[in-house]
């Protein structure tokens, strides 16, 4: 598509008009004629410059001139190739996915491949599998453990979310967890996204202990919105294997209080389940899907491809044809 970036700079082209005008109007004011210089030799100089290259001479200035303006005023307006990219609209959620980074995710508790791995590589595993089934949704990731961040804000982009989890490591948001400030922060980017759509995914190993904001508190803040929350309690009961500083592995117990993500997702008219494997998320993206979905954002890319430097170009070519002009007459004539 053809357009210029400053169409009215068109009324330039009146500028030479209005000029010559002006002039007119001025040398009619003053009423009295213009002094002349008397040359003795004026004879000399008519035979050198004869009426016809005279005549064709001033004709062709005028010419020339008036379209080294015209290219100059088109250059001015900004010719331009416009490419427009408009992403398809289709329908689908908007999702949060908090995920806890506390410590207790490093528990080694869970076998995958007939090794043992922790928490936290079970969790990316069941997470990047359950984003990859979601094409058109747009998706988000909180992460938290003393503190909770924005990790990645809503996107469709769901390999950048898969890959941006499977980068975190446990500890790196503290050693605690606060739950109640994770959905707080999620429900703060989720409140402005259409209605019906909106919901969180927690996963956490443990208790609330480090939040400055109550999680139940948080929890009703998101049903004010109308955001449901689906809790995933990660991680078995009792004394689990834990690598310590040194690489060792010591015996510890983490403690999932159950009963707190049953009472959130409650709140919000989610769901608690338990991981005990992949089929935990399964559950969550079956009722996830009788949602109604909501229409994604149209946003319209314009990609400029400019075209000024064709009448610039075209203006100086003119100019130099004006400036060659006496000598090409003087041989043509000659």
């Amino acid at each position: 598509m053809f357009s210029f970036a400053w169409p009215w700079m068109i009324v330039l082209l009146a500028a030479p008009f209005l000029v010559r005008r002006w002039q007119c109007g001025a040398k009619t004011a003053r009423a009295r004629p213009a002094p002349e210089i008397l040359f003795p030799h004026i004879e000399r100089l008519k035979a050198v410059f004869p009426p016809q290259l005279r005549e064709t001479s001033n004709r062709l200035q005028l010419i020339i001139l008036g379209l080294i303006w015209l290219c100059l005023t088109g250059a001015l307006m900004g010719p331009r190739l416009v490419d427009e990219l408009a992403p398809f609209q289709d329908k689908g959620y908007d999702l949060m996915l908090a995920v806890d980074l506390s410590q207790s995710m490093r528990a080694l508790d869970y076998v995958k491949d007939n090794q043992q791995v922790d928490r936290l590589d079970v969790v990316k595993s069941v997470v990047e599998d359950f984003v990859a089934q979601r094409q058109g949704d747009r998706i988000g990731l909180v992460l938290f453990g003393s503190n909770a961040y924005l990790h990645v804000p809503l996107t469709r982009d769901v390999v950048s979310v898969q890959k941006m989890l499977d980068n975190a490591q446990a500890g790196e948001a503290g050693d605690q967890t606060a739950i109640g400030d994770a959905i707080g922060l999620a429900v703060g980017n989720l409140r402005d996204r259409p209605e019906k759509s909106r919901v969180i995914i927690l996963l956490t190993d443990g208790g609330d202990n480090a939040s400055t904001i109550p999680p139940l508190e948080a929890a009703r803040l998101a049903h004010e919105y109308g955001i449901r929350i689906y809790t995933i309690g990660v991680g078995t009961r009792g004394l689990v294997s834990v690598p310590d500083q040194s690489g060792a592995t010591v015996m510890a117990q983490f403690d999932l209080d159950e009963g707190l993500l049953k009472k959130i997702a409650d709140a919000t008219g989610g769901s608690y389940f338990r991981a005990g494997d992949t089929q935990a998320l399964q559950q969550v993206y079956a009722q996830i899907n009788t949602l109604e979905k909501t229409r994604a954002d149209s946003r319209v890319y314009l990609i400029y491809q400019p075209l000024y430097r064709y009448p610039l170009g075209a203006a100086l070519a003119l100019l130099l044809a004006l400036a060659l002009l006496p000598i090409l007459g003087k041989t043509r004539f000659a």
